[in-house]
């Protein structure tokens, strides 16, 4: 588990540069690392993402740090795990994560990964490293049990270049999910600071600390389902994130009393297997990407289908199902369901 770094910048210290800042506090790893971890977007200011090493720090500037977790050192081995390609170039990869495969190597993790498969596929040495040597061509993050489209940057321009877009929010991403109880809103916003929780380290939880970091995440209803006995219905989202923090869509969800079907860490807890519908992890999927390249200035933009197991689900709902709306018609049919 990654540790968060808080820190209040004192008098003494105003207009220092934020990576020497950074550098100086005992906690933190040597000022170039601190770099890097601003040029990943690890670092927020007063709650916002802060991408500049240049930028000067204020007396009262509430700093907040997600430092890596203390690995072992050693290079990610080559490992040849299969990937599901959407688009590559000489830039960058977009490809479809499958449920189960863990990001980078972390404690329990150090090897099956998606970095270990990057490897195996691009070389070492083709791969963007920003985010840390054991984290190589990794982008930006899926829960391990969340599947569906991700990125991938094969050099440090085009990785700091594709952070930059996420930071920037011109990288859009969108995910569905079922959640449970009836939505009754057709579209909202949820904004938001989320931390780690005070009663479960494990765990994100909305907060309103100082040191939180901003979450944002716009939703839209595409159909709902009728409650029946044992279940109080349920209702199908695309959320599109305009930030992108830790267990953001899970936790959110949580927040409005409509946490993700099948969810593990967020959901309805023990005994909620039947109305669960079967699912061993959260119904929630990487659907859709678009950006502008930032090498070659080509619009790339892609779908994904949603994988046999959460699909089986909404085929199971079918018969109950209380309408779609608008958005729904539109998006419903690309992800590759049966017809009704």
């Amino acid at each position: 588990m990654a540790a968060d770094l808080h820190i209040l910048v004192d008098d003494a210290c105003a207009g220092t540069r934020l990576d020497a800042y950074l550098g100086a506090q005992d906690a933190c790893p040597s000022r170039s690392a601190c770099a890097h971890l601003i040029d990943a977007g690890a670092v927020a200011v007063n709650g916002e993402t802060c991408g500049s090493k240049k930028y000067l720090v204020r007396a009262g500037d509430r700093i907040s740090v997600e430092l890596p977790e203390p690995r072992e050192s050693g290079a990610v081995l080559p490992e040849p795990i299969q990937l599901d390609i959407r688009f590559e170039d000489e830039y960058l990869i977009v490809l479809s994560k499958q449920r189960g495969l863990v990001c980078h190597p972390a404690h329990g993790h150090d090897s099956g990964t998606l970095a270990n498969a990057l490897v195996y596929h691009c070389g070492i040495d083709h791969l963007g490293t920003l985010q840390g040597e054991d984290r190589p061509g990794i982008v930006h993050r899926l829960d391990r049990d969340t599947s569906g489209l991700m990125l991938a940057a094969k050099d440090d321009e085009t990785q700091r270049a594709l952070q930059d877009l996420i930071r920037l929010r011109t990288l859009d991403r969108r995910y569905i999910t079922l959640v449970h109880g009836e939505v009754t809103q057709d579209q909202g916003t949820i904004n938001t600071g989320i931390a780690r929780s005070a009663k479960d380290r494990v765990k994100m939880a909305v907060s309103n600390d100082p040191f939180a970091r901003q979450a944002i995440t716009e939703f839209r209803v595409l159909e709902r389902f009728e409650a029946t006995r044992g279940n109080d219905g349920y209702t199908l989202l695309e959320c599109h994130l305009y930030t992108g923090r830790t267990h953001q869509i899970r936790v959110h969800m949580r927040h409005i009393n409509h946490p993700c079907v099948g969810d593990p860490l967020y959901g309805k807890g023990k005994g909620a297997e039947r109305a669960d519908c079967g699912l061993t992890r959260q119904f929630l999927h990487s659907w859709h990407v678009s950006f502008t390249h930032p090498v070659t200035g080509e619009h790339i933009e892609l779908a994904d289908e949603l994988p046999w197991d959460l699909a089986a689900v909404l085929d199971e709902l079918a018969p109950r199902s209380l309408g779609r709306t608008e958005a729904g018609d539109a998006i419903i049919p690309q992800l590759g369901l049966m017809d009704e």
